[in-house]
């Protein structure tokens, strides 16, 4: 399947999940600009939000479907939820606190099109601010992850870091990556099936550095496509919980360094569980004596893996 039909080039085979908890403004938003690309399916898989998001997603989308999780699923199992109720041949993951431009989608689509080696694609994702969020990383090695872990927070332009987050990178050039953000993320249906989707064991964070791992090791590549854009709040549905989120955060990293290390890098991990505690305290402490927002200590710290 082509995924084209007339008068728009991909996003009518696109069905877009998005994840909501107490978004709602956001959320409305969100869908607004899914509308205006011209997504066919759009599909809120909602983890018992109280603020009204139900409402708010109606007034912006009457067509939407509503899924109620019952719970807070969290990100990764909330997505397979949604995902179990679409059959469309592409499937738009995304954060209820972003926005796509209009050919965003479509640019998507094409790159998967063209490129049948790749599972999987992010855009360029933007800051509020119009500065570029670097969302296309690489999958770092045991030195990058250890320097990054101790020097993140207190010198975010450390050469460890930097090369983690690729911060000299053109962003402005499509290419393979290891793994893209899943705050918005194209798959491929093929094979998102191939892999079973997001790993329900992770609560939030590092499930899309997960799902590319596993991808990447069942012969499918990630990319990242400029020509898509889309702003990212960031932190709507996290901040509401700082402290929960930065712990599950840290959860996240202790089970994928456990479930990726292999060989002599298993002897390390002791290092580097005994890291992420001092990680988690510095990152806390922040937080609560120079009132550094919480999802900005997620995101300067975020997401390593041990190889």
């Amino acid at each position: 399947m082509n995924g084209r039909s007339a008068g728009r080039a991909g996003a009518p085979a696109v069905a877009a999940v998005v994840v909501n908890y107490n978004a709602g403004p956001h959320l409305a938003a969100c869908l607004a600009s899914l509308l205006r690309a011209g997504v066919a399916e759009r599909i809120v898989v909602d983890n018992a939000s109280t603020d009204g998001s139900y409402d708010l997603a109606r007034v912006a989308d009457p067509q939407v479907e509503w899924v109620d999780s019952g719970a807070n699923l969290g990100y990764g199992r909330a997505a397979n939820l949604g995902a179990g109720k679409t059959d469309r041949p592409y499937l738009l993951v995304c954060n209820p606190d972003i926005t796509v431009d209009e050919r965003a989608v479509d640019a998507l689509v094409e790159r998967l099109e063209t490129d049948g080696s790749l599972g999987f694609v992010g855009p360029r994702i933007l800051n509020p601010d119009g500065s570029v969020y670097p969302s296309a990383r690489t999958f770092p090695d045991l030195v990058d992850a250890l320097g990054h872990g101790v020097l993140g927070l207190l010198a975010p332009r450390n050469r460890f870091t930097a090369r983690y987050r690729m911060l000299d990178w053109d962003h402005e050039r499509a290419a393979h990556v290891d793994w893209v953000s899943g705050a918005c993320v194209l798959a491929r249906r093929a094979a998102w099936d191939d892999v079973g989707g997001f790993d329900p064991a992770y609560f939030m964070y590092l499930e899309d550095v997960d799902l590319c791992w596993r991808a990447s090791r069942a012969g499918w590549a990630a990319g990242y496509e400029p020509a898509a854009t889309v702003t990212h709040v960031q932190g709507a549905s996290a901040d509401r919980h700082p402290y929960r989120m930065l712990a599950a955060h840290h959860r996240s990293l202790w089970r994928f360094a456990r479930s990726n290390s292999a060989g002599w890098r298993r002897l390390a991990l002791p290092v580097v569980g005994a890291g992420l505690v001092g990680h988690l305290g510095v990152a806390a402490a922040q937080h609560r004596f120079a009132g550094g927002a919480p999802a900005q200590a997620i995101r300067s710290g975020a997401r390593r893996r041990i190889p």
